[in-house]
């Protein structure tokens, strides 16, 4: 099928879903399906060698799931390409699985299959479970290999629960599908990750859970996944989870989140104290397989010469580290917050050093190599039954251990380096631990950006991208999207507006408070005497805090009756806070959710279930995060005003998600309260404001205070 035909395809499947569904057709779905299909029509020219880039911001009721699916599935199967779709949260993967996708294939003639993708750690391995239905002592191997407190044996019988339901083919080994809920300690003992898995060299590698579902992917059309899936594939090269980026059209749904879990995927971090006794448990391991003569490695003096020098060198870096992190007198504890290189750079004693155990890791990660080769020929199939038992054993932890050798090398090598001039820092930081039993130093090292990352991975590999939120841009425009995620400048970048009546059916109200939320003690109380006055009667509302301490002191100041009618996101679980909420609702009663900035994106509560959001304040970030710091040091350093150009964008963004828990289908209404004078009296504070849906407002006609 050329281009014209794909495109009359798709505008006689979506009139197929309308009359299917008696949907109304939708302006914003609709250019929304137009936008995607031309601006992937460069597909269809082999000359053409740049991927299409797409970005569109679709307001909450623009039906995005629906348009993206139309339009993109036509496309791939044309050129026989794969669509991955990945979103954020379990939530919407789980309506694409189970209602979008079906929907689609039921009210329309578009042919086409899919699946769920999930990581290895979803899934039962063989290997570890035939050792717990072994013996004792293989069990209390697996507990000094893994680390592991093992299931009683007393609770054994649900590992020969699972093994016959695998025989009888009524379970896939899937976590999820296995019909009572596995509580962690006893999934923890049957999974394993992408360092512990031997791979085809596996005794069971034919009836692997795992790589049968992967396999499984090659064969369907469409591939939904999650975003941190789709960066842990491509941190392995792209192809080792899901299909190759480059025969791959992927969407991005809640595409706002990738930035930051991309940053986290390239990041790096060690304790030092930790890093110590994990190096010597790691050398007794060695000891014991160089001890066994079924296996050759011959380098074992090496790795004990090795891991002396690097627990010296740890210890001695220790004091070193001791003086960011103490406290400001003598005698005083850690300082709560962290230290941060400013702009990345690392005093020239502390470079020296790093620059020494980056080579020591390297050593290591070297030597440990002959010990993994080693157990890998003892995986050959020619080996008898009970060496390749033994070396499915040794395996999986020696290869941990190179693995995580390997990631403190390049944690080392990233503080002996220094940054670029013409690009943006790493960040690196130090913070305290107070651990269970002794004190400890985190170090860290970060992207400030996911644009290199994320170009250099995924932008410059994928057949084409699109990226698609309710909320994408900041003060009217995508720079931040640009400079966090490196879209190309030159992509398409498209805003579709809510379908919504906003200034008839809303209300953003900012009320007179002559309080400065830096003034918290007084915020606070005015915040627990406003909140009686403005939610009346039965019904739903969601008040949202940047920090948990004004969050408590705000509860704990109000009457024990408001108190009775308040859900606080650290008592529950989110699901079980959510249904709670409801419950009082349906019963007539007024429930109001006291939450953090998770509750401020993802929550979907409609009609009476919110029908006013309170926001305490600018959700602008924390001063002393570490990246957010890096960041705005470089950009002042370049020229910039950082507040401008950084803060204001990105509290924005927040405040944009976080009023939009109103609004969540045409037939809601509402209120939206912000306890925040800046927004009115600020220049800054009016570009944010301009920046919201237009609701009808009311700036300052009403006040509170504490009297």
């Amino acid at each position: 099928m050329n281009h014209d035909e794909v495109k009359n395809s798709v505008q006689e499947t979506y009139r197929s879903l309308l009359a299917a569904y008696d949907h109304v057709p939708r302006y914003g779905q609709r250019l929304m399906i137009a936008e995607i299909v031309n601006s992937l029509k460069p597909l269809f020219d082999e000359t053409e060698a740049r991927s299409p880039i797409v970005t569109i911001e679709a307001g909450t009721g623009t039906g995005k799931t629906l348009a993206y699916i139309v339009s993109i599935i036509p496309i791939a199967k044309a050129l026989k390409l794969k669509v991955i779709i990945s979103t954020a949260t379990v939530a919407l993967q789980e309506q694409i699985i189970i209602k979008d996708l079906p929907d689609i294939l039921k009210g329309s003639d578009l042919d086409f299959s899919y699946a769920l993708a999930k990581g290895r750690a979803r899934y039962l391995c063989l290997s570890k479970l035939d050792l717990m239905l072994k013996s004792d002592e293989s069990r209390n191997a697996l507990s000094d290999l893994y680390g592991e407190e093992t299931v009683e044996f007393e609770g054994a019988p649900i590992y020969e629960q699972m093994s016959e339901a695998l025989i009888s083919g009524n379970w896939d080994g899937d976590r999820d599908s296995w019909s009572t809920n596995l509580d962690n300690s006893v999934w923890s003992s049957v999974t394993i990750d992408s360092g512990q898995c031997v791979g085809p060299k596996c005794t069971h590698f034919r009836d692997c859970c795992f790589f049968q579902a992967r396999d499984g992917l090659d064969q369907v059309d469409c591939v939904v996944s999650n975003h941190d899936l789709v960066l842990s594939d491509l941190a392995l090269g792209g192809g080792a989870i899901l299909p190759p980026p480059e025969d791959c059209i992927y969407v991005f749904d809640e595409a706002h989140h990738l930035p930051i879990k991309s940053n986290k995927h390239f990041a790096y971090s060690t304790r030092i104290k930790s890093a110590i006794e994990w190096l010597e448990r790691s050398e007794k391991l060695t000891e014991t397989v160089r001890a066994d003569e079924g296996f050759d490695v011959g380098t074992g003096a090496q790795v004990s010469k090795v891991v002396f020098s690097l627990k010296r060198d740890l210890d001695y870096i220790w004091p070193l580290l001791l003086k960011y992190v103490e406290g400001p007198s003598v005698g005083s504890s850690f300082n709560e917050s962290p230290y941060v290189f400013e702009l990345g750079m690392v005093p020239d004693e502390l470079r020296d050093l790093s620059q020494n155990l980056a080579i020591l890791f390297k050593r290591f990660s070297d030597a440990l190599c002959s010990y993994v080769d080693a157990v890998k020929e003892n995986l050959e199939p020619s080996k008898p039954r009970s060496v390749q038992d033994q070396a499915e054993l040794w395996f999986p932890l020696l290869n941990s251990i190179k693995l995580r050798a390997d990631a403190s090398y390049e944690l080392w090598k990233g503080f002996s380096t220094k940054d670029k001039l013409d690009v943006a820092p790493k960040a690196r930081w130090l913070s305290a631990v107070d651990g269970a039993t002794f004190a400890d130093i985190e170090m860290s090292i970060s992207p400030v950006s996911a644009a290199d990352d994320l170009t250099d991975k995924l932008w410059s590999k994928c057949k084409a991208a699109i990226l698609t939120s309710a909320t994408l841009s900041d003060l009217g425009a995508f720079s931040m999207l640009k400079m966090r995620g490196g879209t190309p400048p030159d992509g398409k970048y498209l805003s579709i507006p809510s379908p919504f009546d906003f200034a008839n059916v809303g209300v953003l109200e900012i009320p007179r408070l002559r309080c400065e939320p830096s003034n918290t003690e007084l915020h606070s109380e005015i915040i627990s005497k406003a909140i009686p006055k403005l939610i009346s009667g039965p019904g739903g509302a969601l008040m949202l805090f940047q920090s948990r301490r004004q969050m408590e002191d705000v509860i704990l100041k109000m009457s024990s009756d408001w108190r009775g009618k308040i859900l606080c996101q650290d008592d529950f679980q989110k699901s079980q806070l959510l249904a709670f909420h409801r419950k009082q609702v349906d019963e007539g009663k007024c429930s109001l959710i006291f939450g953090l900035a998770s509750f401020a994106e993802g929550i979907d509560l409609p009609g009476n279930y919110c029908k006013h959001v309170l926001i305490a304040k600018i959700p602008f970030s924390v001063p002393n995060d570490p990246i957010e710091s890096t960041l705005s040091k470089w950009i002042e350093l370049n020229g910039s005003n950082p507040f401008m150009t950084l803060s204001v964008p990105d509290a924005t963004f927040r405040l944009l998600q976080a009023s939009g828990r109103l609004l969540r289908n045409e037939a809601d209404a509402g209120r939206i309260t912000i306890f925040d004078e800046r927004l009115v009296t600020k220049r800054y504070g009016k570009l944010m404001l301009d920046a919201l849906p237009p609701y009808k407002r009311e700036l300052f006609l009403r006040s509170f205070s504490v009297v």
